[in-house]
């Protein structure tokens, strides 16, 4: 579709969207989460240490069209792309934890309350992480059901009724086939995770350090932290990530924003040598997610993963980037959304070429930029620094500024959640 030919919407910007899920915010780390593995040749000896055969392999999915992957990762060209799909399934484990969502029969099914795109570039090697709103509407392609007849396409619906709508055994295909329509990118590999599962992710690294500005209280989670920063695990790192009344403007998508101050805690921690140098925290971190992942089959290889973890592993922090699919408000219903192609088509535009993105658009009313910390010259794109400096091959002269619609931040940012008090 061309830009003359679409229809500018309202900013959704303080949309209350229905339905809030107790996990699909907490998924929204999903794309960290899945990159433990992925970030150091010894996160990847735990994983090849594992049993893939029982606990790993035997799960994945195909997806659907799946292609065959060359053995030499460079070999695909324009990058890589990874969905990272978190399910909403209520484990018998955690049912207790989430009243309604697991109790009540109208809240039943599996859906993908969260989805992310992990595009990992070409040389030079960078990270962008592209979440897609639950209640983004959009044009849903035939998919196949669990019993192998093709679903019905349809030109709206909301992109969290995809994983269902393909069954426990063509779900996460459903999922890779509406989000590749969307974005019009390849989607190479795919990864289904539970809540439940990346609770124990964030366990397993002993939790994560979030900073809060203003101090933030939300009686419906019973979150009461004072301003400062606060190491969050499990059950209470949940309660953080899926806030609303306790952050902004109590919108899901001021409740997004409010997630990047975490997730990009949660990059530095998983970079630090607190984690990389450990084996005993890699191989727990390992072993967490392989027990918890559903893969699709193209991401079963042991030196696919290992060349994954070395694209990655030395992926400078300014160059790891989460932002938010831009969109607008439905003008058909307050509480979904629409794409913004136009700010879009930008975005995947610089992907394409292999840009320095700059992100530009942050909700203030959620997150407040904290004391910026000094860059560390060694680990700055030396094309984008020294002006003397020999330009690195598919390297610009400088950042693309993104449109102010598409939110999010670098890993390399320190910000705060912009909470509403603390009332003690």
């Amino acid at each position: 579709m061309s830009a003359t030919s679409r229809t500018r919407r309202p900013v959704a910007g303080h949309g209350q969207l229905s339905r809030p899920s107790a996990w699909g915010q907490l998924l929204k780390i999903l794309g960290i989460a899945m990159s433990v593995v992925l970030v150091s040749g010894l996160g990847v000896a735990a994983y090849i240490g594992y049993d893939l055969t029982h606990t790993y392999t035997a799960k994945a999915v195909t997806l659907d069209g799946e292609k065959s992957v060359p053995p030499d990762l460079g070999a695909i060209k324009g990058g890589v792309n990874m969905l990272l799909v978190g399910s909403d399934a209520c484990e018998d484990d955690f049912k207790a934890e989430f009243g309604d969502r697991c109790s009540d029969p109208e809240n039943a099914g599996e859906r993908n309350d969260t989805n992310l795109l992990l595009h990992i570039s070409d040389n030079p090697r960078r990270v962008t992480v592209i979440t897609f709103p639950r209640d983004l509407m959009v044009p849903i392609p035939s998919c196949v059901d669990s019993d192998g007849n093709d679903t019905s396409p349809a030109s709206k619906q909301a992109i969290n009724t995809t994983l269902e709508l393909g069954g426990p055994k063509n779900g996460l295909a459903c999922v890779a086939r509406t989000v590749s329509k969307v974005s019009g990118l390849d989607i190479q590999f795919a990864a289904k995770i539970t809540w439940g599962g990346v609770m124990k992710v964030t366990d397993a690294i002993g939790g994560v350090d979030v900073c809060i500005a203003n101090g933030m209280s939300d009686p419906d989670t019973g979150l009461n932290l004072e301003a400062g920063t606060h190491t969050l695990q499990g059950y209470w790192a949940l309660q953080f990530l899926r806030t609303r009344h306790g952050v902004g403007d109590g919108s899901d998508l001021g409740r997004g924003s409010n997630q990047q101050v975490y997730m990009s805690s949660l990059a530095r921690k998983m970079m630090s040598a607190e984690v990389l140098t450990n084996p005993g925290t890699l191989l727990k971190l390992a072993n967490t997610v392989m027990s918890n992942v559903t893969p699709s089959t193209s991401l079963t290889s042991p030196t696919l993963l290992v060349q994954i973890a070395l694209a990655m592993k030395d992926v400078p922090l300014d160059q790891i980037n989460f932002v938010n699919y831009p969109v607008f408000a439905d003008p058909d219903d307050p509480n979904k959304v629409v794409p913004d192609y136009d700010s879009a088509d930008k975005l995947w535009a610089a992907l394409a070429a292999n840009e320095q993105i700059q992100v530009t658009g942050q909700r203030n009313d959620a997150v407040v930029s904290a004391t910026p910390t000094p860059t560390d010259p060694a680990t700055t794109d030396p094309a984008t620094t020294d002006p003397n400096a020999t330009p690195t091959p598919g390297a610009t002269a400088g950042p693309v500024q993104l449109p102010e619609n598409i939110a999010g931040q670098s890993a390399a940012q320190q910000t705060c959640s912009n909470g509403n008090g603390y009332s003690g």
